[in-house]
């Protein structure tokens, strides 16, 4: 009887060990306990995929789960005042100091936007309350993180419309002095599709002839920025990376565009560029726009660009493939020039790692002050990794250094 108990618990332990590990590269920062999680988010993608070939629920609606798991109730104490508002139909939430400053003089801005690949993701996440207060402690700042609309239930451009009207609320000369903000020390700032959000709106604001306040700076936390080349080396060296594998991030941006399961095929194989889209290739050749360490061996192959009357090219979301408002580096270098200087955080395990390159090497040529900080060790979603249990080092090291970028630049 105790052999067949031990064999019993060494064949659970062996399966357990093989589906916890993942073949996670030796200089990732805290290997083990990147496995660890990993193995949740790959159960709950497992999950999601099974829930929706049954039928029973919609795949995001599963990933919403993690939205959920980390969700709080973000609560004034004695250094920070929070309060839930509504700018211009938008609900937000409003972190500002408690104490007054002595000298009476206003005060910067941030206005923050939370990733999840435009379906995930709120405010209200422990880790994006915490990311606040900080910034609120460290910079005497006021704080707006926007709640905006989420995919599948509405689509691009949803997402940005709703950021956009909230920037241009905060920018009214009577919120400005309702808050005691700075109109000269606003920033835009964002993680993941955040950033992605967030550099489109540094992009419209300049475009606005009706705009006299621009931001002061603009912060991309590993910004997604196109949605052309889905085969850059970094979606290819990382397609199997934990947290954010690159079927899960195709799966975001045709979720974005559209719940129609053609698009998301073509996506998957890289092969949803039509003749408009394909124009714009020239912007996200990463042979071009890649310092030469981040090529490594691998050849461009620009992604074909299908032509015809297929019944997925002839309608759908592909005219919306070549809006920068949804792919910020399809701008002309012109479109550039005159953004705000810019804080841009890469990491080397990230799918994504190659859009956020891209866009420094883009903005640099076009006479930006760029600030590039990589973290060769780094993975996609760190920065929100730094409350229990996924408490990481690496999460806290990025939130100090960006927050510490804030207080000189801004």
């Amino acid at each position: 009887m105790r052999s067949k108990g031990a064999l019993v618990f060494v064949l659970l332990g062996a399966l357990t060990a093989y589906y916890v590990y993942s073949p996670i590269p030796n200089n990732i920062e805290e290997r083990w306990k990147l496995m660890l999680t990993d193995s949740f988010f790959r159960s709950l993608i497992q999950l999601a995929e099974l829930s929706e070939w049954m039928g029973l629920l919609h795949y995001m609606k599963v990933m919403m789960f993690i939205t959920i798991a980390e969700r709080v109730v973000p609560v004034s104490d004695e250094r920070v005042q929070v309060s839930d508002e509504n700018f211009d139909g938008v609900e937000v939430i409003v972190y500002q100091p408690t104490q007054q400053q002595e000298s009476g003089e206003p005060r910067r801005a941030i206005i923050y936007l939370h990733g999840g690949g435009w379906c995930l993701g709120s405010s209200r996440m422990g880790p994006y309350d915490l990311l606040a207060r900080h910034m609120v402690t460290e910079l005497n700042a006021v704080i707006v993180s926007v709640e905006y609309r989420l995919a599948p239930a509405y689509h691009f451009p949803a997402q940005f419309e709703d950021v956009y009207r909230v920037v241009k609320f905060i920018f009214r000369v009577d919120v400005l002095k309702g808050y005691h903000i700075n109109p000269e020390r606003i920033a835009v700032s964002g993680d993941s599709a955040g950033g992605n959000l967030a550099a489109a709106v540094a992009q419209q604001l300049q475009k606005d002839p009706e705009q006299h306040i621009q931001l002061k700076a603009q912060a991309l936390i590993y910004p997604v920025l196109q949605a052309l080349d889905l085969n850059t080396p970094s979606y290819q060296q990382n397609q199997h990376m934990p947290i954010l594998p690159r079927t899960l991030m195709v799966r975001f941006w045709s979720e974005y565009f559209t719940s129609d399961k053609s698009f998301l095929r073509a996506m998957m194989a890289n092969r949803h560029n039509n003749h408009e889209s394909g124009a714009l290739l020239k912007f996200v050749n990463w042979s071009s726009y890649l310092p030469d360490s981040y090529r490594q061996t691998y050849n461009y192959s620009a992604p074909p660009v299908v032509t015809g009357k297929s019944s997925v090219h002839s309608i759908g979301p592909h005219h919306l493939l070549a809006d920068p408002r949804a792919s910020p580096l399809l701008v002309p270098d012109t479109a550039l020039r005159l953004l705000p200087k810019a804080y841009v955080l890469t990491c080397e395990y990230d799918v994504l790692r190659d859009d956020g390159l891209m866009y420094v090497t883009r903005l640099r040529n076009a006479g930006v002050d760029v600030t590039h900080e990589h973290y060769p060790g780094g993975f996609h979603g760190a920065l929100m990794f730094t409350t229990w249990p996924t408490d990481f080092d690496i999460g806290h090291r990025m939130m100090d250094n960006f927050v510490s970028w804030l207080k000189q630049n801004l």
